[in-house]
């Protein structure tokens, strides 16, 4: 007997709450121990229950709940994420991990938009988010702007930047478009440590966010509680991750999702059918640069300094590996595979240079064992509707 085949609702809604259960409670297990040995039985037990989660019905329940009842699954994972940061609120360490896991899981969603749905390799993903994270903080540093106001910039600025870069990406195909970015990520990063103006390769401080007063960079208190200063970030953060999860879903099941996966499929088909597959193009590869530059914006102002080292090209290829390892087109996949790729190496410190040859290992097994990501995007359904 699966979990799915409880009763309608109460299934679908039992489902979510496993689910979410079962992210937050590996979240803190893995965050909190610290003995090397406890980790490793905490890992493999994590493992045995996600491989269990789809033979029992579980990630169908919970998928079939965020289709058939999203406002009850919206506040089950709101709760969850609240009782997170509760758990962890005095841990300096663990908050600055989920806010670096929220970071790139949204950066990772921009990615999506160009990669899942429209097809458009973009090996310069770290560029966009550098070029949003100089850009708070040349404007914090010289202006007197709003944080919020900078922060949007941050996005604006690498949203522009982008449209210049999609010029010669549309007058190539498959690997060449995809080198083109290759090759602006590296120069990108090549222009920042021989630029003076922009603090060459010691970087720039960067003060912290405030809003309406708010000083992030001060413990948060409410009632009795005390709470890290960066439970401050967690909170942002997480509240930019869901409006753009909104924002991402929206695009998926609209018209415009539709056109996007066509011209991902077959551009001459679509070419035929009149669809202009350079507007499209373009609206993916600069909506998912005003992602990134938006979490770059908000990167540089919480760690308060910013220097080209944050954004090589390998920090490129690794947003690429969390959009692949997730699976293809699939949000939430993006989320669950940047909590492997960030936590893993650092939780295998004690391993020292070997940590990153296990991780890759790790990575390799995943793949095989799921040759379509973790979490693969399913085929779309259309329903006649009477």
């Amino acid at each position: 007997m699966t979990v799915t085949s409880m009763k309608g609702t109460a299934g679908q809604i039992v489902s979510s709450i496993l689910v979410t259960a079962l992210l937050v409670g590996s979240l803190v297990a893995v965050l909190e121990i610290e003995d090397q040995r406890a980790l490793g039985i905490c890992v493999a037990i994590i493992a045995g229950l996600s491989f269990l989660a789809p033979k029992l019905g579980i990630l169908r329940g919970a998928e079939q709940a965020g289709a058939h009842h999203p406002w009850a699954v919206r506040l089950i994972i709101l709760i969850g994420f609240c009782s997170l940061v509760l758990i962890l609120k005095d841990n300096n360490f663990a908050l600055l991990m989920i806010a670096t896991i929220l970071i790139y899981a949204t950066v990772c969603l921009g990615i999506t938009i160009q990669t899942g749905y429209a097809g458009l390799f973009n090996f310069a993903g770290a560029a966009f988010l550098g070029t949003g994270g100089y850009t708070a903080a040349m404007l914090a540093n010289a202006t007197w702007l709003p944080d919020i106001v900078t922060i949007l910039l941050g996005g604006v600025i690498a949203a522009a930047l982008g449209t210049v870069l999609i010029l010669p990406v549309l007058r190539t195909r498959g690997h060449y478009a995809a080198l083109t970015t290759l090759a602006f990520g590296v120069l990108f990063n090549g222009f920042l440590e021989a630029n003076e103006m922009l603090g060459g390769p010691q970087g720039l401080k960067v003060p912290g966010i405030q809003i309406f007063g708010w000083d992030f960079s001060n413990d948060l208190v409410i009632g009795s509680l005390s709470f890290s200063f960066y439970a401050n970030y967690v909170l942002l953060i997480g509240a930019i991750f869901a409006l753009f999860m909104i924002f991402t879903r929206f695009i998926e099941r609209s018209w415009i999702g539709i056109w996007l996966d066509a011209v991902r499929l077959d551009e001459i088909a679509v070419s035929v059918f009149g669809l202009r597959i350079s507007v499209w193009k373009s609206f993916a590869f600069t909506a998912g640069n005003f992602l990134a530059g938006v979490m770059g914006a908000v990167y540089a102002k919480m760690t308060e300094f910013i220097a080209p080292a944050n954004f090589t090209f390998g920090d490129s290829l690794l947003l690429v590996a969390i959009v692949l390892l997730g699976g293809i087109g699939n949000r939430w996949g993006v989320l669950v595979a940047t909590m492997i790729v960030i936590l893993l190496p650092e939780k295998l410190q004690f391993i020292q240079e070997y940590r990153l040859l296990l991780f890759a290992c790790i990575i390799i097994l995943l793949l095989m064992v799921r040759p379509a990501g973790l979490l693969a995007r399913r085929v779309r359904v259309f329903e006649e509707r009477h």
